[in-house]
């Protein structure tokens, strides 16, 4: 295993950890801790992908768990955020809270499902830009989110940022549809068209007057 897949794996081995002590609040100073080890994990979700490129390390386990680690790391902080404190530390009702959550983790699947269909077909759609502005101000909004009620003077701009990241989601998705409409209507005319054909049973007589399907 090259060491952009061991990053990515160590981020999937922090994210318990980091679950654990966000949760754990008769553990001292636990939201500082749980920050530390979100950041420790966002930062391997940049190392491993800039190793990769500049090594030529890309490997199809990379492919599929960079990804998938990166939306159990948001999607988990984003749960534990809303479930502790009533959803106090989002800065919003817990109803607002959710829809919020929903809506960006709809937009994390929908695309994911595009990206795959594009793959099979072999055609690469790139991050757009607005992708890679959605990522980093959710993850400020996350690490605000972690210690706001540890320091509520940083409610307002915690508040302020989650909607900004939120609005970014839904930026991003009609943005990532319209630029690649036609690059997913012809991945999914490819993987159609290689969908394989099963013939319909022939009839064939023999000689003494029998039908068998063949």
């Amino acid at each position: 295993m090259n060491l952009p897949n061991k990053l990515t794996v160590l981020r999937v081995i922090l994210i318990p950890v980091f679950v654990f002590f966000l949760l754990a609040s008769f553990v001292p100073y636990n939201a500082y801790i749980a920050l530390g080890v979100f950041i420790l994990a966002s930062v391997t979700d940049f190392l491993d992908g800039a190793i990769a490129r500049k090594k030529n390390l890309v490997t199809n386990f990379g492919k599929f768990m960079d990804p998938l680690a990166d939306k159990l790391l948001v999607v988990s902080a984003l749960m534990c955020l809303l479930i502790i404190d009533g959803g106090e530390r989002m800065c919003v009702s817990q109803t607002l809270g959710l829809i919020a959550v929903l809506v960006i983790v709809a937009r994390e699947f929908i695309i994911s499902g595009f990206r795959l269909v594009a793959s099979d077909a072999g055609i690469v759609i790139a991050a757009s830009m607005w992708g890679k502005f959605k990522t980093a101000t959710t993850m400020v909004a996350i690490c605000l989110m972690i210690v706001v009620k540890e320091l509520p003077f940083l409610k307002d701009v915690t508040m302020v940022l989650f909607w900004v990241a939120v609005t970014l989601t839904i930026v991003s998705l009609v943005d990532y549809i319209v630029k690649n409409i036609s690059v997913l209507s012809d991945a999914f005319t490819k993987t159609k068209k290689e969908e394989p054909v099963v013939s319909a049973p022939v009839e064939v007589t023999d000689n003494n007057g029998q039908n068998e399907n063949v």
